[in-house]
């Protein structure tokens, strides 16, 4: 059957293509999506499929009921889009000036098209429920994720599976991670109140440009002092805004940063060693402050037996040379929040092509992939369901 499946859903690839470019033509800022929703709605509904709208917000669920009975399985897919400036020269770039799909995210969404459609034709043969989850706001914090399963997304499901597009992996290539998969994600707003003055006379003055200078080296002792070397951490300060003149000392700083995690226990300790070094930092130079410390998503933590199963079906597809173990990722995704829910396992599929020019980062105004990764996610998700649903451990 798996290879009928494949086979259908090589045919659905040209139509797959013009989907996917529609959405690249199209995009949408997280939290403003209007008429991608609609779009995967509509396709999901002629696919005679019980279609959720709105769900969370902005998300779309499309339901899929095999003729037998069984477990349920999830699948997810992202379509918000960046507010980056298009500058490739191909057909089918950005027509919305200053957004674009600069991550993969209409990929993502048409390859889990393919998926229902081709699922939807086999039906009568399939044991158990399909759940499509098709996600907003992917980009932002906080995330769709989170809204989408408080709106009830995972009810009734045992598993769920999520992919990536990577332009830094080679196309026809699929990755897995066994465990944490991609860091947490926690961002801070620190502002320091001193006493502005004449540049001539600091001793009449409480500079919080140098308290805030002498909090960041102080922030950086977190990571190489108090974290255990064997564990995996970041503290970065993106941001560092205080004064306008040369020789006028200001009356405020703010420093705004990022923290990235894998162990919980880890993402505690920085939280309360960062409110404690500001503190008395601060008041060591006679400022005040106020600190925003803001818990974004957590790690990936891809279910071993999960990974495994996908590393196998992955493998029974393309074969072992295209399968791999990577490393975990520092970059955070909101896919973590379902895992906190349902067991499943979250794995990358290459995107990279020279001759396409597709090598560029992800966030980046010149991002493509190849198109053909669409297939190997697709195909993937299809092996899943059918691995999952007929696994007879699972009942």
């Amino acid at each position: 059957m798996i290879n009928l499946l494949n086979a259908r859903y090589d045919e659905l690839y040209d139509e797959l293509v013009q989907i996917r470019r529609h959405f690249h033509m199209h995009p949408e800022l997280s939290n403003e999506e209007v008429e991608t929703p609609k779009k995967v709605a509509e396709f999901l509904r002629n696919l005679g499929m019980e279609v959720r709208t709105e769900v969370g917000g902005r998300g779309v669920v499309g339901i899929l009921k095999g003729a037998k009975p069984g477990k349920t399985v999830a699948l997810r897919a992202d379509f918000d889009a960046l507010p980056i400036q298009d500058e490739k020269n191909v057909s089918y770039k950005s027509t919305v000036p200053g957004v674009m799909h600069a991550c993969g995210h209409d990929l993502h969404t048409a390859a889990l098209l393919g998926v229902a459609k081709v699922l939807s034709e086999v039906r009568e043969q399939l044991r158990g429920t399909i759940v499509f989850l098709h996600q907003f706001a992917e980009e932002t914090t906080p995330g769709g994720a989170q809204f989408m399963i408080e709106d009830g997304c995972l009810d009734g499901v045992d598993v769920i599976y999520g992919a990536h597009v990577m332009s830094t992996i080679p196309v026809g290539k699929v990755e897995v991670m066994e465990g944490y998969a991609s860091s947490a994600q926690d961002d801070f707003t620190i502002e320091i109140f001193g006493k502005g003055g004449h540049g001539s006379s600091p001793h009449e003055t409480i500079d919080p440009l140098v308290t805030g200078s002498q909090l960041v080296v102080n922030l950086q002792q977190i990571v190489s002092r108090r974290v255990n070397p064997q564990r995996a951490a970041a503290v970065t300060v993106g941001s560092f805004q205080s004064g306008h003149a040369n020789n006028v000392i200001p009356d405020r700083a703010v420093i705004k940063g990022t923290v990235r995690t894998y162990d919980e226990q880890v993402r505690e300790m920085i939280e309360e060693a960062m409110k404690l070094i500001t503190k008395t930092t601060c008041e060591a130079a006679g400022a005040t402050y106020s600190i925003h410390y803001e818990k974004d998503c957590p790690s990936i933590w891809n279910d071993p037996s999960e990974t495994k199963r996908v590393a196998q079906v992955a493998k029974e597809l393309f074969g072992e040379d295209h399968v791999s173990y990577g490393e975990p990722m520092m970059g955070s995704e909101d896919f973590a929040y379902y895992q906190k829910v349902v067991k499943g396992s979250y794995f990358l599929v290459g995107g990279r092509n020279a001759e396409l020019h597709a090598t560029y980062p992800h966030h980046h105004p010149m991002f493509d992939v190849d198109e053909r990764s669409m297939a190997y996610i697709g195909k993937v998700f299809i092996g899943m369901v059918l691995n999952f649903m007929n696994d007879d451990l699972n009942g």
